[in-house]
C-alpha cells in the first residue's frame, strides 16, 4: 500500500469524524432554523408522476435550479462529477475530449440520459451512449438523477439510473437575461435567455456559444515535447412553448440543437494534427397533457438527431443515427390506496455510416407495454410493483420487473427495498455492422438495492445511505466466435456492488455543508475466470460541498472530491498492444464566488484546481491544471 494511499485513508477518516464533531457544534443552533424537510421535495423521474420523496422507496439525487444560478462557471460534466456514486469520465480533460458516465461503477451507455423527460441515444455510436457535454448549462432548469436499475418504466440503458436534464420553460413575467464569461485556456461564453407569455402560451427562448482555445488532449511521454493545442466551439440554442389550450389539455414543443467542434489528438501520448470532429444534435419534441376526471393522459412525440464527422489524416468518417420516439401514459388512481401508471411506446433507431473501413445502413424497431401500480396502504408503508413486455424486431421477447416497498418513520425516516432487473438492446453497430451479430441477446441485469433517508433534524441534519448489488448477464464485448471470427458476442457475466453514505447539515440560516463517500466494486466472469474490470472507475471516493453567504451580497462555495486510485487499459502505438496501468489517487479543490451589488446583477468566479493538481483521469490524456472562469449575469425585466 502505497504512502499517497495510506495518507487519503487517513484524510478521509478525519473528514468524516470532522462531520460528526460539527454537527455537535453547529445542532443546537440549526435546531432552530426551519428548513424544508427533504423527504417533502417532489420529483417526477422516479415515478413518472410528481410525488414527494416520501412517497418513493427510489434514490432520488436533485440538482436544484438555485444550485445552477451559483454554477455559472462550470459545465453540466462538472456539476455531475460532485454527485455521490457519479464518476464522469474525462471530466477533467479537454473540453472537447467526449465524456463518459458512470453511474455506480456500470459502464458508459449503461445510464440513461433525458431530456425533459425523453430518451437521448445516440445511435450512431457503439455503446448508444449519448454525450452530455454536448448540453450547454444555462438551458437547464433542473436536474434529477435517479439511481438504481429502472428499465420497468424507462426501457433500454436504464440500467444503472436514469439522468433527467429539465429545461428551462416560459413564465408569466416577461424576463430576460445575458451572461458573459471567460477565462483560463482562452475562453469565453455569451448566453442569452429570454422567458415569457402570450396569454396562455408561455415561452422560452436560450442561446449561448462557447469558445476555448484549449490545451493538448493527449499527454506527451516526453517532458520536453510539447504537443499543439487543440480548440474547442460550441454553440447551443433551445426553444419551448407551452399553451394551456383549456383546463384539461396542455400542449407542448420544444427544440434543442447543439454544436460542439473540436481538434483531437491521435490517442494515447500521440499528438495528431488536422484531425478534428463536428457533432450535431438536434432534438424535436411535440406532446401534451390531458386530464379526464381523475385519469391523466401524457402523449408525446420525439426525434432525435445525431451527426458526427471525424477528420484523422484527411480521411473522414461521417456518422449520422436518427431515434424516433412515440409515447403514451396514463396515470389513474384505481383506489385510495392504488394509483396505475401504464404506458405504451414505440422506438425506431436508424443509422447511415461512412468510412474508409466501410459504410453501413441500418434500423431496427422496439415496442414496449409497462405498468406499475403503487399501491399506499397507510401513511407509512407504500410499494412499487411494475413489469414491462418488450418486443424488439431483431432478438425478440425480453421483460422486466420491478418491486419497491418503502417504509416511513414519523415522517423523517425512509426504509426502502428495490429488486429490479433492466436490459440494455444491442447497438445497430453491434448488429449490423462488418462485425455485428444478428445472434445477439440483451443485456439482462438484476439489482437488488436496499437503504435509507433519514431526516435526523429536520431540514438541518440528514443522512443517507444506499446498498447495492448488481448481476448483468449475457454482457457484450468483441471477440472471437467459434469460427476464428472477430464478432460482437455474449460472452460475459458482470457482478457489481456497493454503497452511498451521504450527509447534510445546515449550519445555521447562512451556511449548508454536504459530504458523502461512495464505494463500488466489480468483476466480469467469463472462460478465462474473473477480472477486475472497472477501468477509470474509483473503488472509493468522497467529496465535501461548504457554500453560504458571507452577507446579504456575497456568496460563496468550497467544493472539494477526493477520487481513489484506479486501473486503466489504453492502446500503445508503439507496442502494437493494449497496456493495463494504475492510476493514483488525486484531490481536487474549486470554489465559487457569487457578488450581487444589484438585484438584476451579479458578478462570478469560479476558481478550479486551486491546489494546481497534475493528476490523470485517463492515461495518456492531459488534465486542467489551475484555471478559472470569471464573469456578469444581467437580468432585464
Amino acid at each position: 500500500m502505497s504512502k499517497t494511499h495510506n495518507n487519503m485513508n487517513k484524510n478521509t477518516f478525519k473528514l468524516w469524524a470532522g462531520l460528526g464533531l460539527a454537527h455537535l457544534a453547529f445542532a443546537q443552533n440549526a435546531f432552530s432554523q426551519e428548513k424544508i424537510n427533504q423527504l417533502s421535495e417532489v420529483v417526477v423521474t422516479a415515478s413518472r408522476s410528481p410525488r414527494k420523496q416520501s412517497e418513493t422507496g427510489k434514490v432520488v439525487r436533485v440538482i436544484s435550479s438555485d444550485q445552477l444560478a451559483q454554477s455559472q462557471g462550470r459545465t453540466l460534466p462538472e456539476l455531475l462529477n460532485n454527485i455521490a456514486g457519479l464518476t464522469i469520465g474525462g471530466n477533467g480533460n479537454n473540453p472537447g475530449d467526449i465524456k463518459a458516465v458512470y453511474l455506480r461503477g456500470a459502464g458508459a451507455g449503461n445510464t440513461l440520459i433525458l431530456i425533459d423527460g425523453v430518451a437521448v441515444n445516440d445511435a450512431s455510436s457503439i455503446s448508444g451512449e449519448y454525450d452530455i457535454s454536448a448540453i450547454p448549462i444555462d438551458q437547464i432548469e433542473r436536474i434529477e438523477i435517479l439511481k438504481g436499475g429502472n428499465s420497468t418504466l424507462y426501457g433500454s440503458d436504464a440500467v444503472a439510473g436514469v439522468i433527467n436534464i429539465i429545461t428551462k420553460k416560459g413564465t408569466d413575467e416577461w424576463k430576460s437575461n445575458m451572461i458573459l464569461s471567460g477565462g483560463s485556456y482562452g475562453t469565453s461564453r455569451q448566453a442569452f435567455a429570454l422567458n415569457g407569455a402570450l396569454g396562455a402560451t408561455k415561452i422560452a427562448l436560450n442561446a449561448s456559444h462557447q469558445y476555448s482555445d484549449g490545451f493538448s488532449s493527449a499527454r506527451s511521454s516526453n517532458p520536453e515535447t510539447e504537443f499543439e493545442r487543440d480548440a474547442f466551439r460550441q454553440q447551443g440554442l433551445s426553444f419551448n412553448v407551452q399553451r394551456q389550450v383549456n383546463q384539461r389539455l396542455r400542449l407542448n414543443a420544444n427544440l434543442q440543437t447543439n454544436l460542439n467542434r473540436a481538434d483531437l489528438d491521435d490517442g494515447a501520448f500521440v499528438d495528431g494534427f488536422d484531425n478534428n470532429y463536428q457533432k450535431k444534435s438536434y432534438l424535436l419534441g411535440l406532446g401534451g397533457k390531458y386530464i379526464a376526471g381523475d385519469a391523466v393522459v401524457d402523449f408525446n412525440f420525439s426525434r432525435n438527431r445525431v451527426d458526427n464527422e471525424f477528420v484523422a489524416y484527411g480521411a473522414l468518417t461521417h456518422n449520422v443515427g436518427e431515434i424516433t420516439n412515440l409515447e403514451t401514459t396514463l396515470s389513474y388512481p384505481l383506489a385510495p390506496f392504488a394509483d396505475l401508471i401504464s404506458g405504451l411506446s414505440y422506438k425506431h433507431a436508424a443509422t447511415v455510416q461512412e468510412s474508409p473501413w466501410g459504410n453501413l445502413d441500418a434500423d431496427n424497431r422496439i415496442t414496449s407495454l409497462f405498468s406499475s401500480l403503487f399501491f399506499k396502504f397507510n401513511d407509512r408503508f407504500r410499494t412499487e410493483l411494475g413489469g414491462r413486455v418488450n418486443q424488439h424486431n431483431v432478438y425478440g421477447t425480453n421483460f422486466t420487473y420491478t418491486l419497491n416497498p418503502s417504509y416511513l418513520i414519523a415522517g423523517n425516516y425512509k426504509l426502502f427495498l428495490n429488486l429490479s432487473s433492466a436490459y440494455k438492446v444491442p447497438s445497430l453497430y453491434q448488429l449490423f455492422s462488418p462485425f455485428g451479430n444478428l445472434e445477439l441477446k440483451p443485456e439482462s441485469t438484476r439489482t437488488f438495492e436496499l437503504g435509507a433517508d433519514m431526516d435526523l433534524i429536520p431540514g438541518v441534519f440528514r443522512m443517507n445511505l444506499a446498498y447495492f448489488n448488481r448481476d448483468i448477464q449475457d454482457v457484450i464485448d468483441f471477440g472471437m466466435n467459434s469460427n476464428n471470427e472477430f464478432r460482437y458476442l455474449n460472452q460475459f457475466s458482470q457482478k457489481d456492488r456497493g454503497f452511498e453514505l451521504e450527509g447534510f447539515y445546515q449550519l445555521n440560516a447562512k451556511w449548508r455543508l454536504d459530504a458523502f463517500y461512495a464505494f463500488v466494486t466489480g468483476s466480469q466472469l467469463g472462460s478465462m475466470g474473473e477480472l477486475n474490470n472497472l477501468f477509470r472507475r474509483p473503488k472509493h471516493s468522497s467529496g465535501v460541498n461548504l457554500n453560504g453567504k458571507l452577507n446579504d451580497k456575497l456568496t460563496v462555495a468550497f467544493i472539494y472530491k477526493w477520487v481513489g486510485s484506479r486501473q486503466d487499459r489504453y492502446y500503445d502505438a508503439d507496442l502494437n498492444e493494449s497496456q493495463t496501468v494504475n492510476l493514483e489517487a488525486y484531490h481536487l479543490l474549486d470554489t465559487y464566488l457569487q457578488y450581487q451589488p444589484k438585484k438584476n446583477l451579479s458578478f462570478f468566479a469560479d476558481i478550479k484546481n486551486i491546489l494546481n493538481v497534475n493528476y490523470v483521469d485517463f492515461s495518456g490524456y492531459t488534465t486542467k491544471r489551475f484555471n478559472f472562469n470569471a464573469g456578469l449575469k444581467f437580468d432585464i425585466k
